[in-house]
């Protein structure tokens, strides 16, 4: 008889942590909700005490930074591949991100990611808000077109225009 090999656990929860402070992660956190999903979320506001109490190894500056995502079993995603694994746990949605984790897809997935970090730049409200200087471009290292995109956003709800 062969050897069982283990593979990694199965996913059965994810704590997304977004930040409270950005209408944009906001939103997202309403749309996540309102899905029929396959793997159940929980969304706890990054840099929280709830955030502390439940993961306190984590950088939690740096969750204020970047999509954070925990599996229950101490998976960690971040970035796009927090953005990938949000996407999975969707019914309607595993496919595509299924697809954005490919070589082929891979690329629109941080395209997406990097137009949501220029945009929550520009919205972003509250303690710690990132200041012109910080735009999402220095930080991925990205073309400095994040700070086009960091123009004025309408209230705490809108895109810069372009």
């Amino acid at each position: 008889m062969a050897p069982e090999t283990q593979g990694p656990p199965p996913v059965r929860q994810l704590t997304v942590l977004y930040d409270a402070d950005c209408p944009l992660c906001v939103h997202i956190r309403h749309w996540l909700l309102g899905q029929h999903r396959l793997v159940p979320l929980r969304l706890v506001p990054a840099g929280s005490d709830e955030a502390r109490r439940l993961f306190p190894a984590l950088d939690h500056a740096a969750t204020l930074r970047e999509i954070t995502v925990v599996g229950d079993s101490g998976q960690l995603w971040t970035g796009t591949d927090a953005f990938i694994v949000c996407l999975w746990a969707l019914a309607e949605h595993r496919p595509k991100a299924e697809w954005l984790a490919t070589p082929a897809g891979r690329p629109f997935a941080r395209g997406a990611m990097y137009t949501a970090s220029a945009w929550r730049q520009a919205v972003r409200t509250g303690p710690g808000a990132p200041s012109a200087a910080g735009t999402a471009g220095e930080e991925t290292g990205e073309a400095p077109e994040a700070e086009e995109a960091q123009g004025t956003a309408c209230g705490d709800h809108c895109p810069p225009s372009r």
